[in-house]
Order: C-alpha cells, then sequence, then structure tokens
C-alpha cells in the first residue's frame, strides 16, 4: 500500500489509529500491539499476499536465531563448547544474505554467468519483494546486536512489531530495536498525544507534496530524458540529470517525512534519515545527510568489523572503497550501481587524502563540486546501461549541440546551424519554459529553506501552520490521480 493513496490517507490510517489507540485505553497493551502487526502485514500484502509467507519465515528465522544466542550468552560454560554465540550468528548473517543474494541478485549471477563462460542458463525472472532490503538489513543489525549483548528480546510478538511496524518497513529508516521497542512499552506513549498527531500531520502533508507535487513532475522530463538520451541537446541533457536529482531527493525525502509523521501519530520517533544532503559541502558531509541510517549501518556493520581506520592509510582506504561497492549493489543488482559506488567510494577515498594533506577550499566551490560530482554519478544510478549513461554525459558537454528558443535567434543568429539551433528548447524530454522555473525552484527549495526536521524541531501548533499544512495536503490530494511508486521501493 502506498502512502500516497486514497485507501491509505482515508481508510487504512485513521481505522489503524483508532483500533490502536482504543485497546490501549481498555489497558490491552498486548492486542494493541497485535493490531499493530495485523494492520502492517495487511499494509505489505496489499498488493500481493504471495511474499507474505516470506516476511514471515525470515522473521520467525531471525527472532530463532536472536533468542538462540540469547539463551547461549545465559547457559552454562559447557553449553558454549557445543556451540559458540558466534558461529550462530555468523549462519544468522549468512543466510540472511544468500535469502537477498536470492531475489535480488540471482538473475544478476545468471546473466552474467552466461557472458563471462558461455553458458545459456535461463533468467528466473523473479521479482523483487516490497521492502526485502530494509528488513533484511533491519534484522542483521539486530542479531549482531544481540550478539554484542545491547538487547535481549524473548517476545515474539515485540520482535515482529520491531520489524513490520508499517511506517518504515517499505522503505526505511533502517532501525535498531533498542532505539524503537522501548518507546512501544513507554506508558505515556500508549495515550493519544494531540501535539504530536499536529505535528505528524504536519510533517506528513509536507512529505506528500513533496512526493506529489514535486517529485513527480520532476519524473516526468527524468523519464523521458533518460528513454531519449541520445538525442539530447546541452539543456536538455542538464535538465533531464538535474530533473532525476531532484526526483530521487524529494521522493525520498518525501517517504521519510511520511514515515516520520505517520509514525509519530503513533507516539513513535524513528530516526532522522535526511538533513539538506544538497547543502554538503564535502562527499563525506553528504553521506551524514543523506539515507542517514543507511550509512550509519555500513559503518557500524561493515566498516568497523572491517578494521575501520585502525590499521593504517592504506587499508582504511581500501574499507571505505569497499563500504561504498556495496553499498552500491545494495541499491540493485547492475553493473551501473556498483559504478556509481565505485564513484563514491573513490570520491570519498580522494576527500580523505586531500584532510590528511591539510588542504582546505574556498566554501562556494567546495559546494559547487560536491553537488555536480552528486548530479552526475546520479546518472549512472538511474541509467539502464552504460551507453545510457555515455549519451547523457555527451549531451551534458554538449556533443549533441546547443538549442535556444526561437527568440533569442536575433542576439545569435550568426551561430545558427553551426554552435546553435533555434527550436523548442525542452521538445526531446516533453518539457517547456516551465521546466527552467521547476530546476530553479529546486535549487530554492533544497538549499535555502529549513528542511522538514528543522520546521519539526520549531513547530508550534498555530493557524498559520494549519493553513499551511492544510494547503499542502489538499493540493497533494488533489494531483494524486497519478499515483506512482516510491522509487525506493525497487531497491
Amino acid at each position: 500500500m502506498l502512502f500516497n493513496s486514497y485507501e491509505f490517507i482515508f481508510f487504512f490510517l485513521p481505522i489503524t489509529f483508532v483500533i490502536y489507540f482504543w485497546l490501549n485505553k481498555k489497558k490491552l497493551t498486548q492486542a494493541s500491539k497485535g493490531w499493530i502487526v495485523f494492520a502492517s502485514l495487511f499494509f505489505y500484502s496489499w498488493w500481493n499476499t504471495i511474499y507474505l509467507p516470506l516476511i514471515l519465515g525470515s522473521i520467525l528465522f531471525n527472532f530463532t536465531i536472536g533468542s538462540t544466542i540469547t539463551r547461549i550468552g545465559n547457559s552454562s560454560h559447557k553449553v558454549k563448547k557445543v556451540i559458540s554465540r558466534k558461529s550462530i550468528l555468523v549462519f544468522g548473517i549468512v543466510s540472511n544474505i544468500l535469502l537477498l543474494a536470492y531475489f535480488k541478485y540471482m538473475d544478476f549471477f545468471i546473466s552474467n554467468t552466461n557472458i563471462i563462460i558461455g553458458t545459456h542458463w535461463d533468467l528466473m525472472h523473479i521479482i523483487l519483494p516490497l521492502g526485502i532490503s530494509f528488513f533484511t538489513f533491519t534484522q542483521i543489525a539486530y542479531l549482531v546486536d544481540t550478539y554484542r549483548d545491547e538487547i535481549k528480546e524473548m517476545d515474539y510478538l515485540n520482535y515482529t512489531l520491531f520489524v513490520t511496524f508499517f511506517p518504515h518497513l517499505l522503505a526505511g529508516p533502517i532501525l535498531h530495536h533498542k532505539e524503537m521497542m522501548p518507546q512501544f512499552d513507554s506508558i505515556k506513549n500508549k495515550v493519544i498525544n494531540y501535539h504530536n498527531i499536529a505535528v505528524g500531520l504536519f510533517l506528513f502533508s509536507i512529505g506528500l507534496f513533496k512526493k506529489v507535487v514535486i517529485a513527480d513532475t520532476f519524473a516526468g522530463w527524468a523519464n523521458a530524458g533518460f528513454e531519449t538520451s541520445a538525442a539530447l541537446n546541452l539543456f536538455e541533457a542538464w535538465a533531464t540529470s538535474l530533473s532525476y536529482t531532484f526526483q530521487l531527493y524529494f521522493d525520498f525525502s518525501g517517504y521519510t517525512d511520511m514515515a516520520l509523521g505517520v509514525a509519530l501519530m503513533f507516539n513513535i520517533r524513528l530516526p532522522i534519515n535526511f538533513n539538506s544532503p544538497y547543502k554538503a559541502l564535502n562527499i563525506q558531509d553528504f553521506w551524514r545527510r543523506w539515507h542517514i541510517t543507511l550509512s550509519r549501518f555500513l559503518r557500524d556493520y561493515i566498516y568497523i568489523p572491517l578494521g575501520g581506520n585502525r590499521k593504517g592509510e592504506f587499508r582504511t582506504y581500501s574499507n571505505l572503497f569497499t563500504v561504498f561497492l556495496i553499498g552500491g549493489l545494495w541499491h540493485g543488482a547492475s553493473w551501473m550501481f556498483v559504478a556509481w559506488g565505485a564513484l563514491h567510494g573513490s570520491a570519498i577515498v580522494i576527500h580523505r587524502a586531500w584532510q590528511q594533506l591539510g588542504q582546505k577550499m574556498n566554501t562556494f566551490w567546495s559546494w559547487f563540486i560536491t553537488f555536480n560530482f552528486i548530479n552526475i554519478t546520479w546518472i549512472f544510478f538511474r541509467a539502464k546501461d552504460w551507453e545510457n549513461a555515455k549519451n547523457i554525459l555527451n549531451g551534458m558537454i554538449g556533443l549533441n549541440g546547443i538549442v535556444l528558443p526561437e527568440k533569442y535567434a536575433k542576439y545569435f543568429g550568426e551561430f545558427n546551424n553551426h554552435l546553435i539551433q533555434f527550436t523548442p528548447v525542452y521538445e526531446h524530454i516533453n518539457g517547456k519554459e516551465q521546466t527552467t522555473v521547476y530546476v530553479i525552484l529546486g535549487f530554492f527549495l533544497v538549499l535555502t529553506l529549513k528542511n522538514s526536521i528543522q520546521q519539526w524541531n520549531e513547530f508550534k501548533p498555530t493557524r498559520l501552520n494549519l493553513v499551511f499544512t492544510l494547503i499542502l495536503f489538499l493540493v497533494a490530494v488533489s494531483m494524486m490521480s497519478r499515483v506512482s511508486e516510491f522509487l525506493y521501493f525497487n531497491f
């Protein structure tokens, strides 16, 4: 089920909310948790119930592994000699990775094997289960935290609630058990909090507007541009890349805002996942702002176990590069994602080397280089293949010509048919002059305004905020006839 759908907004959310707090009011705590679990599984299986057994099986398996690790830790020394906690942990992690690999990477493995050794194996055409990357990483983190004795969860209902809580289930944030479950057990969180509802609706409306009005508008130009990449002129290519850069930002940050808002209505605070990433002044700063919980996972469960920065500079650079390769591949089974991860890995290595040399750069140029690097590398993230990416890049450096509106012919007419042509500017991406306006507006929104988290921290239930929330909500709902999935559902 989509956050940006009539079913979710007008039926699922209010019904789930009312029954949850009614059960808590009757002091039926376990029943209220059970209700959220049931609602979350209904939310997950709305489109297709075929993968419901998959997530339920994954939950049961990981709860069993985690409980076993805890029990062995509490048992006698003799039992620990028979089977170690570490061996159970490794078994659990490997099993999770194999499950993810089967559904996400099997066809990628088969197609590359066919190319490399000349086999002719048929592709399996496996449909990627919704949210599998997120609930797999969430549960791997749970197993490691259990091994580290940071949590001891022995209640199956609590664990199922932790994994399936619907605001974060399909596209994150990636959670830690210890930052979420104590909130469900807090007495004060079992009572309706009208301030939290107000803030939740405020955040949800911002996120809905971001997705439906802004991201989906940019999506039209981005999709058309990547489909006609070979024909794009200079301005069309830049409009295509920037449209995708802003589409991805407003799509994913919009989802995160909605997830935070919905959770807050239930008195649950999810971790912050975005903090104005396009304001970043270097690539390290970007990854401290973009998809923060994924960066945290990669740092805590891959980079640090690999040795982090504790084993010399060369090993540090190798670890950083490896982590970003894994991060790229996590997003999808494609060499384009690997290339994107490698580019970011190389950038983070260069940035660290630059820091080690004690070099500094002007603030504007730091931002300019960082943003353009991010914008260009998103092309590899979005492109379907190398040719597609190359075509966009060729267009961006002017190899396919420059097109200006006909009204400028009187100023640059002597260049006609040589460097410049005078025709409709955004013809290949179905854009008009409003495309330029939207791109400028995109820069204005992401670079000058306070982000939704800052607005949350300063939120007061005033009439102005009420009007602002209503306008965003009503405009977004009026445009929901063009419902589209969130981009990170594909990852």
